[in-house]
């Protein structure tokens, strides 16, 4: 088992939705709806985790819980997240759709890993019904794993517990959690890797945590996106990622190298 095995990849920011737009877009708009004026950034902040606890962690942060009580005249209640939850799932599958795009080399990579005689697994922050509609436009762009699985399949504990991990490795008939890389775009995508004990890499380009479309990236001179590329790396290493790569196109290259660490015993995150 001194080989990997099988790539678990993330959804949108990752392999679809340059930039994670689609739910971002959506978290802001059912806080304007309930009065408050949210960032792009505190939006982005939560993004790989359930959705509903996404707006939990919104609503406990300090400025917002601070603007819902102005707002309310109370605290925010578990019937508030229900609410702001429905008005977020009835966007979101409105739009979804128009958000399966495959990034830019996802479908050339996944081809080469395949080659290799790799298993393809995924795990997402969505829900069975937002995955139905996202399965369906990736694959007709050309991207399909042989594995997705979200937080309804394991009791609505989502990232950053690792379960969806664990259903993947057993679903694939995967050998042991070292010959396993996830990747992701988010801060609870390193920590699902980190807790399933895979190893945990972070992709830059595209990704929710640099946070810019494709026509933003590409707009940018090269000095803007060696600079933004270096802190999106910067942010996933402190996070503890195993390693960082800019597109899904040099994983192939990072499994050689990390095969070549496993050969000499070498575990992740420094075991």
């Amino acid at each position: 088992m001194n080989q990997i095995t099988g790539v678990i990849l993330d959804w949108a920011g990752t392999t679809i939705d340059f930039g994670c737009f689609a739910p971002v877009q959506v978290f802001i708009k059912i806080f304007q709806e309930a009065g408050l004026d949210v960032t792009l950034e505190e939006a982005r902040k939560p993004m790989g985790l359930l959705k509903r606890d996404h707006i939990r962690t919104m609503l406990e942060m300090p400025r917002i819980s601070a603007l819902w009580r102005e707002k309310m005249g109370r605290p925010f209640r578990e019937r508030d997240i229900d609410d702001l939850y429905a008005r977020f799932e009835r966007a979101l599958l409105a739009t979804l759709s128009e958000y399966t795009e495959p990034l830019p080399g996802v479908v050339d990579a996944v081809k080469l890993l395949r080659e290799r005689n790799l298993k393809i697994g995924s795990t997402t922050g969505y829900t069975d019904a937002m995955m139905n509609l996202v399965t369906v436009g990736a694959a007709k762009r050309g991207y399909a794993p042989d594995f997705w699985i979200t937080p309804d399949t394991t009791g609505s504990f989502g990232r950053p517990y690792p379960y969806m991990i664990f259903r993947n490795l057993e679903e694939l008939r995967l050998p042991a959690p070292w010959t396993v890389v996830k990747v992701g775009d988010t801060e609870a995508d390193i920590e699902e890797g980190i807790r399933a004990g895979v190893w945990s890499v972070g992709v830059v380009i595209g990704s929710s945590q640099m946070g810019l479309s494709e026509q933003e990236y590409t707009s940018l001179s090269q000095e803007e996106q060696n600079r933004i590329s270096f802190e999106t790396e910067q942010a996933f290493l402190q996070y503890g990622a195993d390693f960082t790569i800019h597109t899904l196109q040099e994983l192939p290259d990072l499994i050689d190298r990390i095969n070549r660490l496993l050969a000499q015993g070498v575990r992740p995150h420094g075991r």
